[in-house]
């Protein structure tokens, strides 16, 4: 008879995350509880599946072993490294370099929005320096009409006085 925890582990594993269950099996790795270099080494022989597949996989290791009480191994490491390489977000150009080199270890669904983010701030920063420049042009245009201005009603003023 097999222990109830073993068996509830090894019915997780197939329903939760079958690709990660299924790679274990052919590489003698233990599915549940993984570790963060087995997960690593998954996101790397998989890396040909591509992030639309991969990612939902990494998520069915996280969510086997949360609903297990058991710690999530694709969090931050080297399972986030090994995501970062594959997926290659680049850091947010607006942060310091120290924080840029911790971005590669953040989960790649916070990597996803944090460059979601940066991408539509840059975008509303441009519109309003194009905004800008639009108002300056038309501002210098403005002043240099009133200029004229001033000048032919002067010149006109100054002949019709002779």
């Amino acid at each position: 008879m097999t222990h109830p925890l073993l068996t509830a582990l090894a019915q997780a594993r197939l329903r939760d995350a079958p690709m990660f269950a299924k790679w274990c099996e052919l590489n003698g790795v233990t599915a549940c509880p993984a570790t963060p270099a087995s997960v690593a080494r998954f996101v790397t022989d998989c890396a040909s599946l591509g992030m639309n597949r991969l990612w939902p996989a990494v998520q069915d290791i996280s969510r086997m072993h949360v609903s297990l009480g058991l710690a999530d191994p694709t969090l931050g490491g080297s399972a986030a490294t090994a995501m970062n390489v594959i997926a290659a977000i680049p850091p947010p150009r607006s942060w310091p370099e120290r924080f840029k080199l911790r971005f590669a270890e953040l989960p790649h669904d916070i990597q996803l929005h944090l460059a979601s983010h940066e991408a539509q701030r840059e975008r509303a920063l441009r519109r309003a320096q194009n905004d800008a420049a639009s108002a300056r042009q038309k501002l210098a245009a403005c002043e240099a009409q009133t200029k004229d201005e001033k000048v032919s009603g002067n010149e006109t003023t100054a002949h019709d006085n002779a």
